[in-house]
């Protein structure tokens, strides 16, 4: 465990935002964990970097959590617990749980990061979403140094939310994550119209052809980071109440929205940026994706900064428009 000086973060951020850690620490085990907190007090957590937009050098010491490994708890015969280090990337844990025919995180394909921050926005995307499969997780208490456990019901899930957003924030770090997963008679989640009409020629679709579905699907709307910088979904999509949304279709009947609950409905915050113009344009060296309006890029040179700017002025346009408040899901820093 080597504390380095003065590291780029460009290819630990996958909106390749070109800012400096003054100084950075790559850990690969607990007990270099436990030591690092006990010699610092103001630290930095990076993990798969996907969820960020770094608009500044980070003064804090970076401590990029590399902790890898899977352990698979056969417990019961139709189930099975995975646990997974907090270090794995998400994308590969998942096709991994598909080879070995277990179910629940199929429609979880592709989205970017690694497990260990999965939990604590609750990631989610074609009617599933972690709480579905989540058992528990373990995280060290940066106060104490002590592993704690939390259970589904510790994490207080919400649409893109856990305790970790909010009461917890910056006070432990997960190190693990276990699922409950189906070994058979998968509860499969087909529901999505865009997955339902990409199956519609295969009777019994298998966790593979779900998963190639989602793929898919989330490779034609969305950029790949390896390519062009991105965080995916840089707003979470907005909930209104149920007569502010009537007031709304007076004006846009056609306006798409999602049933919560009897009082509340859901919003694509995609539709309206792009009702708003926003779709596909370019401002220097940032802009809206051409394809998903809810995507902000970097062409390649843009700062975090003016990508904050441009949310920024994406929000207050929304709002004057529809009177509806766009919540950044992206962390800005």
């Amino acid at each position: 465990m080597t504390i380095q000086q003065n590291i780029s973060l460009k290819k630990y951020n996958t909106f390749g935002i070109n800012v400096y850690a003054k100084r950075f620490v790559e850990i690969t085990s607990i007990e270099e964990l436990k030591k690092i907190i006990t010699q610092e007090t103001d630290l930095f957590l990076l993990g798969g970097g996907s969820n960020m937009l770094l608009t500044s050098d980070i003064e804090k010491l970076v401590v990029h959590l590399n902790l890898k490994g899977i352990i698979v708890n056969d417990t019961k015969s139709d189930v099975v617990f995975v646990t997974a280090e907090a270090g794995e990337n998400w994308h590969n844990f998942v096709t991994w749980c598909i080879s070995q025919n277990y179910g629940g995180l199929e429609n979880l394909s592709l989205i970017p990061g690694n497990v260990g921050a999965s939990p604590i926005q609750n990631i989610g995307a074609y009617g599933v979403e972690i709480k579905d499969t989540f058992h528990q997780l373990e995280a060290l208490e940066i106060a104490t140094g002590k592993i704690a456990v939390f259970t589904n019901k510790d994490c207080e899930f919400g649409y893109r939310n856990s305790v970790f957003k909010n009461k917890y924030k910056g006070k432990f770090i997960i190190t693990n994550v276990t699922f409950k997963l189906t070994k058979k008679n998968h509860n499969i989640n087909i529901s999505y119209g865009a997955i339902k009409d990409y199956l519609q020629n295969i009777k019994k679709p298998t966790l593979k052809n779900i998963s190639e579905a989602v793929i898919s699907i989330r490779q034609s709307k969305l950029p790949d980071p390896k390519e062009i910088g991105n965080s995916g979904s840089f707003f979470k999509n907005p909930v209104v109440a149920l007569n502010d949304f009537q007031i709304l279709k007076t004006s846009y009947p056609k306006i798409p929205h999602y049933v919560v609950s009897e009082n509340e409905i859901k919003i694509p915050a995609g539709w309206l940026i792009e009702q708003c113009g926003f779709k596909g344009k370019r401002f220097g060296e940032t802009g809206v994706h051409k394809k998903q309006a809810l995507v902000l890029v970097n062409y390649g040179n843009a700062t975090g900064k003016e990508i904050y700017e441009l949310a920024k002025k994406i929000q207050q346009t929304v709002l004057n428009k529809f009177a509806v408040s766009l919540e950044i899901e992206v962390n800005v820093i």
